[in-house]
């Protein structure tokens, strides 16, 4: 029998590479997209040798017009039963400090590469009467906390549509709002890890959650009790509340001198 085949972005380290080892083990055959292209490579024959399954390697930035393009006619052209968008990263600086530039850049992968590449998949998947996408927001996306907290809004709401157009259909689309993840995130934005050790969550938790939700159809997935419980408060909360509390939440920028 062929194997399921997926392809995930931002697949080189943190929750990417945890969606790459948990598909791997269940033998899923794997397109790794990401920009670093070493990594890439030291997982797609980690996996290969360990599962005896195929990872292709895609280096692309999802920042660009071009890189774009590559990933979409990878899914145009081949099989993809499942597309997981988890390409992201956060800005070092807030609005006011960062240039436009590194705004509109964040947004085109946070979001416009997002939405592309999920239409480009769904609608191959619909064809074929089967597949499933798995948009990666995050539980900032309740939050005003910038830049970041806005696509990952706009990716919740695009995600949350898309699931309503392709309701009785066989295609399964889920958007999973992780909180704090035990990953390089933080490290490579040069802050400090905020909050009580509780909050934060394994990768391996993440990946195992929001697979399992996706395969059981639910289209909104939050990983971990605490942050459900906070996601459904949220929704009660003013947004004058919503707004101090962003604000006041600051992450403790390590001194590099």
């Amino acid at each position: 029998m062929t194997r399921p085949r997926a392809l995930i972005t931002g697949a080189s380290s943190g929750l990417g590479r945890g969606y790459a080892l948990s598909l791997a083990a269940d033998q899923y055959d794997l397109v790794l997209v990401a920009r670093d292209e070493a990594r890439l490579r030291e997982l797609a024959t980690s996996i290969e040798t360990e599962n005896g399954t195929h990872a292709e390697v895609v280096v692309a930035d999802l920042s660009t017009r071009s890189g774009i393009d590559l990933v979409r006619t990878v899914i145009e052209t081949s099989r993809i039963d499942l597309l997981i968008n988890n390409a992201g990263y956060g800005l070092k600086h807030g609005l006011l400090e960062s240039e436009i530039s590194e705004l509109e850049d964040q947004d085109m992968v946070l979001t416009g590469a997002v939405r592309e590449l999920s239409l480009a998949a769904v609608k191959e998947m619909r064809i074929r009467g089967r597949g499933g996408l798995i948009n990666v927001s995050s539980m900032a996306a309740l939050t005003t906390m910038g830049q970041y907290a806005a696509s990952k809004m706009s990716t919740l709401v695009f995600t949350e549509a898309l699931a309503g157009e392709l309701r009785g259909t066989p295609v399964t689309v889920t958007v999973v709002l992780p909180g704090f993840i035990r990953t390089s995130f933080h490290e490579r934005l040069g802050v400090e890890r905020p909050g009580p050790g509780w909050i934060w969550l394994s990768v391996q938790r993440v990946v195992a959650t929001s697979l399992r939700d996706a395969r059981a159809g639910k289209v909104v997935s939050i990983p971990g009790a605490s942050y459900g419980l906070a996601a459904r408060i949220a929704r009660f909360v003013p947004r004058s509340l919503v707004r101090w509390g962003s604000t006041g939440f600051s992450l403790s920028r390590r001194d590099d001198h």
